[in-house]
């Protein structure tokens, strides 16, 4: 890894690692490097203006000041293009849009050497993606999942049968290449996942959901996990 790399992932780590902190010996495991090299990287950061503190003693460590003033982005040149690469590969995404307006709001605000960088890599990688689903649908899927309200869908299955029906929704879920739509469905009275591409027509009820549950879709597969990525 590249001192810049380094000192990027290490600023994310004492931001992760909160009021706890994070040894020295402990950040030199981390990143393969020795103590000595670990305390002028945190001093790199310190006078690149990222609010360090240390505590001494048995117990002591580093971290970063709750609250504190930082930086508005600390992105490598690599970390900009991966967030680029996963927004392009993936259109038919929830809120898909919204996540390449802040692509593009980080973007912005990367100093110009590494948005030079960035925008060199990028043009390195290249994504074919799949045709999206329609915008007008995805939005209404959307705006209940977050706002927790009934969405009224006009829904073909695999078999060629249409039928519209109330869905509260709970989940999405991308599995073997395809977006579904995960809720209980109120015509069946049961939970019930739909595909999105398969869906022709949703619009919004003004009808809260009934609270229904992750629990109730059942156990997730083993590799599944939610897209906030939070690591220990």
């Amino acid at each position: 890894m590249k001192r810049a790399e380094r000192l990027h992932a290490l600023s994310e780590m004492l931001r992760r690692s909160g009021s706890r902190g994070c040894s020295a010996e402990r950040l030199a495991g981390e990143f393969g490097v020795s103590v000595r090299t670990v305390k002028r990287d945190l001093a790199a950061l310190e006078s690149g203006g990222v609010p360090v503190w240390s505590r001494p003693g048995p117990g002591g460590g580093y971290g970063v000041a709750a609250g504190a003033s930082l930086p508005p982005v600390s992105l490598s040149p690599a970390q900009a293009v991966a967030l680029m690469a996963a927004v392009s590969a993936a259109p038919d995404a929830p809120y898909a849009d919204l996540a390449a307006a802040g692509v593009r709001k980080i973007l912005d605000v990367l100093d110009p050497r590494t948005r030079a960088r960035a925008d060199e890599l990028a043009g390195r990688v290249w994504a074919t993606a799949p045709p999206a689903s329609s915008r007008i649908i995805r939005s209404a899927l959307e705006e209940a999942m977050a706002e927790q309200r009934v969405i009224r869908l006009r829904y073909t299955a695999g078999n060629g049968t249409t039928t519209t029906r109330d869905v509260d929704p709970v989940l999405f879920a991308s599995t073997n290449g395809q977006w579904y739509f995960v809720g209980w469905c109120r015509l069946r009275n049961a939970m019930r996942w739909f595909t999105v591409s398969r869906i022709e027509r949703a619009t919004v009820t003004r009808t809260a959901c009934g609270g229904h549950t992750l629990d109730e879709v059942g156990e997730p597969p083993a590799n599944a996990r939610p897209v906030h990525g939070r690591g220990a």
